[in-house]
């Protein structure tokens, strides 16, 4: 029988340089998309109030602050990238209170608080020209001598600014395509001055940098560095080049511990690994780490769960683990965990959409299976006035958390779903091998209604005349999405199967398959890499000039490296005109050039869905309260479904 994770050493204190740790959780830094904490008086007061609910909690160090280090830049030029910046937060006039407020609000929490520096690579410099990344054609800034000299001082500068706000530590950015990194890696510095050659010229600029901070603070802040522990890059520097930086950043005898990743800004793996890879996938490699220095590790990745924590510090893999997303998903899991209540922890599926929202779309942060995050300094819904019977409609995602806060606020509710299982959409993608984890949403969902007494009724659909019937004081129809079949001509033929039917263990498609690819995030993806897996050959159409537009940077690569790796083609521009038995017609969107595709055993379609209203529709003027939501309104994905509900949970 395994140990109760309260028992683990994740739960046991440590010292890393200057902090006493009350136990092994550390959060790096990710709540910036919550709020900016130098931003306007309310994106601060959000910010704050996310870190101070996770300390709350137990968790033990806070690396929360995202600090964009003073640029050196020529009159006029505009840095451009996610974080560039030019004046840097250190050098704001609200910074030292900002920070302040930060530090002490955790430090009252028993968390320790520190910042990362940052200065991102290509923004726009370099060390020689050139960024470690395929699908970034922007030209960097090589610095000069000079130009470093004056960067090093910043470094410095910002650090002495973090010590005098009373934080308790600060972490050099040095991976996923920081300057730093640029510098430390082979692949991208070809210098042939002081820093770079060789391996000791290009550790020049961070040992120079964690000099100047030491002369900066003293031994009293402690001082980390954030480092790839492979870049997995052609020409960069390997596991063994890992471990050497490694071994001379414990030499320089600058360092109080070092922190590992895996990944960069835009490939496979990102340093954001989305649900298609393993938890904690590239934890063992830390351990290579953490047996050759006497310094402590941390690793951070893909660690979704307090179980994986606690595996990873129990088995020596890590001295401290750090843990992003999994706070998105649940802001109690500390507390939750301490106190052998796992199956409370609301898990996290790693759709990266909380990123990719604000990121893509410019839209408000929203975290798939929790919309209540980012809200921590919003009063919480209150109690229901008048409690009320409620009907949901539909056990999709948008309907099982509808469900669970009118539970929540005390209305009596009763959930019918169609089918036999509760899931909707997200259990038939959960059929595809990299959506596993959405299983275990979907039963700490059933877990949660159970808790909260609502009836919930498999195999019933909601019909009008005995909905309208059954005397409820509310109806909200999550009834979700038929698919959506394009208006081409033999999308009838008995050869054409509709993607999810796929999903749902539809094997009847031959060898070769044609995908239509009509859905702007995962989907054509999902069902493309499904085949694949079952030893298909796959090609797959968009009409669109990019393939799944609405599928960011640090998820994209995961799905395109398993098709690319199982020989699967992927083409855009390509609108579907027409299906016939031995061919398929296709234009170019913009051109309007005809072409013919043959040799195809089946057309798959993942087009996406239309939404399901009929319901709705009938029960007009027909219950004495009637909402609708989710996919039944206008299909999107699971994060604006979960929004939905909870928006509409808070006025019912």
């Amino acid at each position: 029988m395994p140990r109760p994770l309260s028992d683990s050493l994740l739960f046991q204190p440590i010292r890393i340089g200057a902090m006493e740790l009350r136990n092994r959780i550390m959060l790096p830094p990710h709540g910036r998309l919550v709020g900016d904490p130098f931003g306007s008086e309310r994106s601060a007061k959000a910010s704050l109030a996310y870190w101070r609910r996770r300390a709350d909690s137990g968790a033990a160090w806070i690396c929360g602050l995202n600090g964009f280090v003073g640029n050196v830049t020529i009159p006029g030029f505009e840095p451009t990238g996610l974080g560039a910046t030019v004046r840097g937060v250190f050098r704001l006039p609200q910074f030292r209170e900002r920070a302040a407020q930060y530090a002490e609000t955790l430090h009252a929490a028993g968390a320790r608080a520190s910042v990362q520096l940052i200065m991102q690579g290509g923004m726009p410099h370099s060390p020689s020209g050139v960024l470690a990344n395929h699908t970034n054609n922007q030209v960097p800034h090589a610095l000069t001598e000079a130009e470093i000299a004056l960067l090093v001082e910043e470094y410095a500068f910002s650090a002495g600014e973090a010590a005098a706000a009373g934080l308790d530590g600060v972490e050099l950015h040095a991976n996923h395509e920081d300057l730093l990194q640029l510098f430390l890696s082979p692949a991208t510095n070809s210098r042939d001055d002081a820093y770079g050659g060789d391996h000791n010229r290009r550790m020049r600029l961070l040992v120079d940098v964690l000099r100047a901070i030491r002369r900066q603070v003293g031994a009293d802040l402690t001082v980390g560095v954030r480092l790839n522990m492979d870049e997995l890059f052609e020409t960069g520097y390997d596991l063994a080049g890992g471990l050497a930086i490694a071994r001379s950043l414990q030499a320089s005898g600058t360092v109080d511990y070092l922190h590992c990743v895996m990944g960069n800004n835009w490939g496979a793996p990102s340093y954001i690994q989305p649900h298609h890879y393993t938890e904690a996938e590239w934890a063992p490699l830390a351990r290579r780490f953490k047996e050759s220095l006497s310094l402590p590790v941390v690793y951070t990745g893909r660690v979704a769960t307090a179980a994986a924590a606690a595996r990873i510090v129990d088995g020596g893999e890590a001295d401290v683990v750090g843990m992003a997303r999994a706070m998105f998903a649940d802001g109690d899991l500390v507390a939750k965990a301490r106190a052998g209540r796992e199956a409370d922890i609301r898990p996290c599926i790693g759709t990266n959409d909380c990123l990719h929202r604000v990121v893509v779309e410019g839209l408000r942060f929203g975290c798939s299976v929790n919309a209540a995050t980012g809200r921590e300094s919003e009063p919480p819904p209150r109690p229901a006035g008048t409690p009320k019977r409620v009907l949901v409609a539909g056990a999709g995602p948008a309907g099982l958390e509808l469900a669970a806060l009118l539970a929540e606020r005390g209305h009596q509710v009763e959930l019918w779903e169609r089918e036999d299982e509760v899931g909707g959409q997200l259990r038939i993608a959960a059929r595809a091998a990299e959506n596993a984890a959405y299983v275990n949403f979907l039963a700490f969902q059933e877990r949660r209604l159970s808790a909260l007494g609502v009836k919930v009724t498999l195999g019933r659909e909601a019909v009008a005349e005995e909905v309208a019937a059954a005397g409820f004081d509310a109806v909200a129809v999550a009834t979700g999405a038929r698919p959506r079949t394009p208006a081409v001509p033999g999308v009838d033929l008995p050869f054409v199967v509709e993607g999810r039917d796929v999903l749902l263990g539809w094997e009847d498609v031959g060898r070769r398959v044609l995908v239509v690819a009509m859905e702007d995030h995962m989907q054509p993806l999902t069902v493309a890499g499904h085949l694949a897996d079952l030893g298909r050959e796959v090609t797959v159409l968009y009409p669109t000039p990019g393939i799944a537009p609405l599928v960011g940077r640090y998820s994209i690569g995961a799905p395109l490296a398993k098709l690319a790796a199982a020989g699967a083609r992927v083409e855009v521009m390509e609108r579907v005109v027409a299906i016939e038995p031995d061919r398929v017609v296709a234009r170019n969107v913009y051109a309007g050039t005809r072409r013919e595709l043959s040799g195809f055993d089946s057309v798959v379609l993942a087009c996406g869905g239309e939404a399901e209203t009929r319901l709705h529709a009938e029960l007009r003027d027909r219950v004495p309260e009637l909402h609708i939501l989710g996919d039944a309104y206008a299909p999107r994905r699971m994060s604006f479904a979960t929004r939905q509900a909870y928006e509409l949970a808070r006025g019912i």
